[in-house]
C-alpha cells in the first residue's frame, strides 16, 4: 500500500509505501516526521487517515481529473467543428469514441482512498468497503472547517470582542 500526501513541514507532495507495522510516515525532500496512530492499519484496511486524525475516507476512481475533464472537452469540441461543416456523421462518431473512451477507462481503471481532510490518497488498498463513495454533505464540512481554521485568529478575536460587548451589556 503507499500514500501521497502533502507534507505538512514542505508542502511539497510526498509520497511512501506502508503497511500494519509503518509508524512514521518520512517525507523524502525535507525528511519531516508524521506519527501513524496505532490500529490506523489493520491488515488491508485503513480506519482513518495516516496524515491527520480524520477518519472520514472515501472511495473515487484512481484517475487524473483534468485528463478525464479534457478529454471530454476534446470530444466537445471536435464534435462541434464537424457540426459546424455539417458532417452530421463525424459528429456523432465523435460523440459516441469520447463516451466509449470514457466508458473504457471507467472500467479498466482501479479504485483509491482519499481522505476528505487533507485530499491523502491511498493506493493498492483492498478493503474500502468500509469507507463510501463521495459524500458531498461531509466534504462541505471540511472544507468549511479549512475555511475557518484560515481565518481562525481574526474570527477569535472578532468573536471574543462580541462577547465581551454582550457581557458588557448584560451587566451594566
Amino acid at each position: 500500500m503507499q500514500v501521497q500526501y502533502h507534507c505538512p513541514a514542505c508542502h511539497e507532495i510526498a509520497g511512501c509505501r506502508f503497511d500494519e507495522s509503518t509508524q512514521v510516515l518520512v517525507c523524502p525532500r525535507c525528511q519531516g516526521r508524521i506519527a501513524v496512530a496505532e490500529g490506523t492499519v489493520t491488515g488491508q484496511h485503513i480506519s482513518k487517515c495516516l496524515v491527520c486524525p480524520s477518519v472520514d475516507l472515501y472511495i473515487r476512481k484512481d484517475f487524473p481529473q483534468r485528463f478525464g475533464v479534457a478529454m471530454v472537452g476534446v470530444g466537445i469540441v471536435g464534435s462541434s467543428i464537424a457540426w459546424y461543416y455539417m458532417h452530421l456523421y463525424w459528429t456523432f462518431a465523435i460523440l459516441l469514441a469520447s463516451a466509449l473512451a470514457d466508458l473504457l477507462l471507467y472500467a479498466v481503471v482501479g479504485e483509491a482512498l482519499m481522505c476528505y481532510r487533507c485530499n491523502a490518497l491511498y493506493r493498492g488498498v483492498e478493503e474500502m468497503d468500509a469507507h463510501g463513495p463521495f459524500d458531498l454533505e461531509t466534504h462541505e464540512k471540511y472544507r468549511q472547517l479549512a475555511a475557518r481554521m484560515e481565518h481562525g485568529s481574526a474570527d477569535a478575536s472578532h468573536g471574543q470582542e462580541a462577547e465581551i460587548s454582550r457581557q458588557g451589556a448584560a451587566g451594566g
